[in-house]
């Protein structure tokens, strides 16, 4: 199985509903590592790394969101792996990284 590392941005009512904590349960239980984080501008964005096939399940779990979430869009982006995460992480808010087509 081949791993991959996507970025997302999810874009919607996503703070304020516990979508940081939806997204770090749900990839925990799959063995994903990464970050999930808040933005200044209002979205949810982070980074997932796993075997191709289990980060396309978090993926979905993303575009629907916890129960009280909105989502209106979710952007992807595949990147290059990175060594040494061991888990997936809550970040604190900071502005927004991800450039689509970067």
């Amino acid at each position: 199985m081949s791993s991959k590392r996507i970025a997302f941005k999810v874009h919607g009512s996503v703070q304020g509903v516990g979508f940081r904590d939806f997204t770090q349960k749900c990839a925990t239980s799959h063995g994903l590592r990464g970050w999930v984080r808040n933005t200044t501008c209002g979205k949810v964005e982070g980074e997932v790394q796993g075997d191709g096939e289990t980060v396309q399940k978090l993926l979905q779990q993303i575009d629907k969101g916890p129960r009280m979430a909105h989502v209106v869009k979710l952007e992807k982006r595949e990147m290059e792996l990175v060594d040494g995460e061991d888990r997936f992480l809550v970040m604190r808010t900071a502005d927004s990284m991800f450039h689509q087509g970067a």
